[in-house]
Formats: C-alpha cells, sequence, structure tokens
C-alpha cells in the first residue's frame, strides 16, 4: 500500500475491502460490548484470515481473460461502403476529415464513443444521397468551399481586429534606453564646429556632483593616498608568534625555547636570513611585485644585513621585515620628486607654456587621468590646452571633446573673469602627431595657456613603428616632463612596458642625450585592494617617481602616492 509507485499491485483495493470486512464481521461482538477500551486492551487473532484474503487476492488477479481482438463486423472500416472508400486523385475525402475530428476528441470519454456512430451515419446518408443524384467533380469542389468559407467567416469576423487609423511608420526605430539620453542632437558631432579648429567646446549643462564625487574636499589640493593599515599590537601579536609555541612548553624548558628563537647579540649570517627571505619573496610576488624585482629586493636585504650583529631582544624575521620594509619607502621615495606647480609657475615666469606628454599602452586610462590632471590644474589657477594628438583610436577626439565640454561647465568662464579656462586643440584623424603637437604648443604660447597636455596613442612596447612616432613626438617638441601611464592591475608585464619604452625612447632618439620618461601615472589603483605591488616595480626599473595616482572614476579621484600607505598595503599579510 505505501509503495504503490514502486511495486505496481492491482488487487491492492480489493484487497483492503475484503479485510475491513473480515475484521469488523469476525469482531463486531467485542466492539459493542467492551468499547472502545476494549480496542486498546484486547488481543485479535487475525494471522490466518489475513493471509488466506492475501492468497485469494493474488490468486484472482493472476486468472485474467486473455484479450481478444476485434472481428472485422465490429471495427469501423466495416460499416463503411465500398463507394465512400473510393478515393480521386485531387480530391481530399470528407470521411478522412472527420475520422481526424473524431481521433482529436478522444480525451472526452463520452465524445469519443459517440463520434463512430455519427461518422458511420453520416456516411450513409451521404451514400444514399449520392445514390439518388450523382454530382460531378467541379460541383463536389464548390461545394466543398462554400462550406468552408461559411465555416469559417464567423471566426474571422471575431479574431480579426479593426485596422488602426494611423498607418505603422517604416523603417527601424532607434531604442531610448530608461536612463539614456533621448536627444540625438547630444550625440551627433558629424557637423562639429569645433573639428579643425581650437575653439572652445560649447558648455554642457550636467549634474557637477556627479563629477566631483567628494562634495568635502579642498578646491586644488592633492590629497595623498590613504591605507588603513591594522593596529600596531595585532603586527607586534603577528611578528612575536613563531617564539610563542614554545612558551607552553612550560618550566625553564620553555624560557630557554623562547630565548633560543632569539639572536642574542651575534652577527646575522645568511643561513639565518634565507628561510625568512624566501617567505618574503614569496610574499611580494603575491602582492603584484614582478618575481624578477622581488629576487633583487630580497638580495639586497641580505647583504645589507649579512653580518650585522643584533640586539638581544630581536627576531630575525622582525629584524628582515623591517629592513624590507626600509628599502621599499626608500624606493618609492626617489631622489628627484616631481612638483607640477612649482615648474608650471617657473614656466610662468618665463612666458611660456608648460608641456606634459602622456604614453602608455592601450587602455590603462591616459584620457580620462588627463583629464583629472587639467581639472586639478585648473582649481589650482591655470588654463589648459588639450592637445588631441591621438589621431589613430576611433572616438578619441570625441572623448576629449566631452571632457573639454564637462570641464568649462564646472568651472565656467563667468568664475574666471570671463577666461576660458579649458580648451581642445585637435586636427581630426590621420594626422600627424607631432606636427599637431608643435602646432598645439605655439597655439597655446600666442594665447597665453599656461598649460599643454598632449594626449597620444596607445601602443604596445613591441610595436617599433609605433615607438618610433612617439620618439619622434618628444624629440621635436621636448615637453617639460613625460609621464608613463601604467594600470595599478599588471605584474611581471609592468617591467617590459618601461623598460622596452624608455630603450625605445633612447633608441630612436636623434639627440645625444635621449629623453626619457620622467614620472609614472599609476591608474586604477582603487581596483587591486592590498596588492599594490606594480609601484614597486615600475619605480624600482625606472628609478623616476610616481606624480600621480588614479583612483576612480570623478575628476577628484586623483591622488599623490604616499610611501609608508603602500608599503603599508605591501607588508599585510
Amino acid at each position: 500500500v505505501g509503495f504503490q509507485k514502486i511495486l505496481t499491485l492491482t488487487y491492492v483495493d480489493k484487497l483492503i475491502d475484503d479485510v475491513h470486512k473480515e475484521f469488523r464481521d469476525k469482531y463486531r461482538n467485542e466492539f459493542q460490548q467492551k468499547g472502545a477500551l476494549g480496542l486498546l486492551n484486547g488481543t485479535f487473532d487475525f494471522k490466518d484470515d489475513f493471509m488466506r484474503l492475501l492468497r485469494d487476492a493474488e490468486e484472482s488477479s493472476k486468472v485474467r481473460a486473455p484479450t481478444v481482438m476485434k472481428t472485422f463486423e465490429q471495427s469501423l472500416k466495416s460499416q463503411k461502403t465500398v463507394k465512400c472508400m473510393i478515393e480521386t486523385r485531387g480530391e481530399k475525402p470528407k470521411e478522412k476529415v472527420k475520422n481526424k475530428k473524431n481521433k482529436g476528441s478522444k480525451k472526452d470519454g463520452t465524445e469519443a464513443v459517440a463520434a463512430p456512430s455519427k461518422a458511420s451515419a453520416g456516411d450513409k446518408q451521404l451514400s444514399a444521397a449520392g445514390d439518388k443524384e450523382e454530382l460531378t467533380k467541379d460541383e463536389i469542389l464548390q461545394k466543398n468551399r462554400e462550406e468552408f468559407f461559411r465555416r469559417h467567416m464567423k471566426a474571422g469576423e471575431k479574431s480579426r481586429s479593426p485596422k488602426p487609423d494611423t498607418q505603422k511608420e517604416k523603417g527601424k526605430k532607434p531604442r531610448v534606453w530608461d536612463l539614456g539620453n533621448s536627444n540625438a542632437k547630444v550625440l551627433d558631432y558629424s557637423n562639429s564646429a569645433t573639428n579643425g579648429s581650437a575653439e572652445a567646446c560649447p558648455v554642457e549643462e550636467f549634474d557637477p556632483d556627479t563629477a566631483l564625487g567628494d562634495k568635502n574636499r579642498e578646491p586644488g589640493r592633492l590629497y595623498d593616498l590613504e591605507y588603513e593599515s591594522d593596529d600596531e599590537a595585532e603586527e607586534e601579536k603577528v611578528v612575536q608568534n613563531p617564539s610563542k609555541p614554545s612558551v607552553k612548553k612550560g618550566g625553564l624548558g620553555g624560557m630557554f625555547g623562547m630565548l633560543k628563537g632569539l639572536v642574542g647579540s651575534k652577527s646575522l649570517t645568511r643561513e639565518d636570513m634565507d628561510p625568512v627571505l624566501e617567505k618574503m619573496k614569496d610574499h611580494l610576488i603575491a602582492k603584484n611585485v614582478a618575481a624578477e624585482i622581488a629576487v633583487q629586493l630580497c638580495e639586497s636585504v641580505a647583504k645589507k644585513l649579512e653580518g650585522k650583529v643584533m640586539g638581544t631582544f630581536t627576531t630575525v624575521t622582525s629584524t628582515v621585515k623591517q629592513a624590507l620594509q626600509e628599502a621599499l619607502v626608500q624606493i618609492l621615495q626617489p631622489q628627484r620628486r616631481v612638483d607640477v606647480l612649482r615648474d608650471v609657475m617657473d614656466a610662468q615666469r618665463h612666458r611660456r607654456p608648460y608641456v606634459i606628454t602622456f604614453c602608455g599602452v592601450n587602455g590603462v586610462g591616459k584620457s580620462t587621468n588627463l583629464a583629472k590632471i587639467s581639472f586639478w590644474l585648473i582649481e589650482n589657477g591655470f588654463s589648459v590646452l588639450i592637445a588631441a594628438c591621438d589621431t589613430f583610436r576611433a572616438g578619441a577626439v570625441e572623448q576629449l571633446r566631452t571632457h573639454t565640454r564637462r570641464l568649462n561647465a564646472l568651472h565656467p568662464p563667468e568664475s574666471h573673469g570671463g577666461r576660458t579656462m579649458v580648451q581642445l586643440y585637435e586636427k581630426g584623424y590621420g594626422k600627424d602627431a607631432a606636427g599637431i603637437a608643435m602646432e598645439a604648443i605655439s597655439y597655446a604660447r600666442n594665447q597665453g595657456f599656461d598649460v599643454v597636455l598632449v594626449d597620444t596613442a596607445g601602443r604596445m612596447q613591441d610595436n617599433a613603428p609605433l615607438m618610433t612616432a612617439l620618439a619622434k613626438l618628444i624629440a621635436v617638441n621636448a615637453p617639460d616632463l613625460v609621464l608613463f601611464v601604467g594600470e595599478a592591475l599588471v605584474g611581471n608585464e609592468a617591467v617590459d612596458q618601461l623598460v622596452k619604452f624608455n630603450k625605445a625612447l633612447a633608441d630612436h632618439s636623434m639627440a645625444q642625450t635621449p629623453r626619457l620618461i620622467d614620472g609614472i601615472v599609476l591608474t586604477k589603483f582603487d581596483t587591486i585592494d592590498d596588492k599594490v605591488g606594480a609601484a614597486i616595480s615600475m619605480t624600482y626599473i625606472t628609478s623616476k617617481p610616481i606624480v600621480f595616482v588614479g583612483t576612480g572614476q570623478t575628476y577628484c579621484d586623483l591622488r599623490s602616492l604616499n610611501a609608508k600607505a603602500v608599503v603599508a598595503a605591501l607588508m599585510k599579510a
């Protein structure tokens, strides 16, 4: 009874009824005399009766009459006449149509039984009518068509919807997104007045909060990069953790075990530092430091500490970690520090524009961070001319034009004594980038612009023709600052990019002292959490400072590098 889906027994229902009746009849008197308590306290000997009823039910299920095939007289085919079974080419017999309808109506039991009798009665009427009056083929076809149209006209009138008064417009309609701009004129740059000229772009109205982000910021200030490190107590706990298990042994043995982990006024050897340095190297590589540079850093720390006499209560791990932190901070603080605002003011005294050229591989964020630096310079009171020298990538000029409109909306000329603070100089696509940069610098000198920001096309470090063109642009125009834009997501690739960019600038330069990369813009820093190793790799290779750090999508997401914050993130376990 409980497992009917697993074991199908056809006699179960009959067996239950028989057992119920047999039990009721056998013990009826006891139920009436003793009542409900008798059921709980009484005993019933019913096993033999149940087995007998089970055997009877099983035997009755086995004895079944075999299925007998229908005779010809019982079939539907015997009820049809010979004439209605004759088929003519090109004519569809009505009997087959009716039989199909009968097959479709077999879902209802009563209709399925009535359908054959109706079909046979209709056949007899048709055969009788055929005997009385013979119809030609054309007449039969015409009659069938009339019945068909008459039957479907009623259904067609109900389902037919009235035609709309306005005809449907031909052609494909553009999709309008919920958060998009439905005004197509805003997106049409085909007949732009600024293409090929240095005139200011029209001012665009938009919400300044979406472009600025932080409302409580101080205008014109470049904030330091911040990193929330763990408490000093937790860090001290991590350093002293390897020596704690020996204390648990208790007594003098625990005390001597702890003292054994201390150096105790002896000089460090390479064997003492190798296990710690190996762990430090793996840790640096896990934090996106290039493998080659991680090895060199550990080697330099080992040479610096080898033979050094340590204090009594200092472990090897804490000594190596402290030395590595000092080395990393020294790497991130190069000897030459780039002060852009001071250099711009110095160029103002000489009545010439200060020129910054941006270069780097594809997709690292050169144009976006150029716009951030423009905003920072404008807030410090300097006028900016953007030179669109990326004449290769589709949409590069339009991207800079959009940034120019946004920056002019944030700092309109009315707020600066009628002076337009940012303009775009562009000559379209397919032109010589070095020539456009030269014209832009000359235009900025004549118009009194303070800073010229030159945007170049992204190029891979292995592409010799493009690297030659970049070296030509830098050699011809002699910018005051060459910034390499690199993303913080890369690891070993950062070394390859910077080495080959510097090599290409040196090889393809026509001057005796070639112009190389002066500084680095580290982008996408908000996407890496504590894997900040790219900053170490880039500064170690070039010995050049990281001037700007991009930390987001708004114009205010620009920071200066804080070496201690980066090292704290790098050394975090």
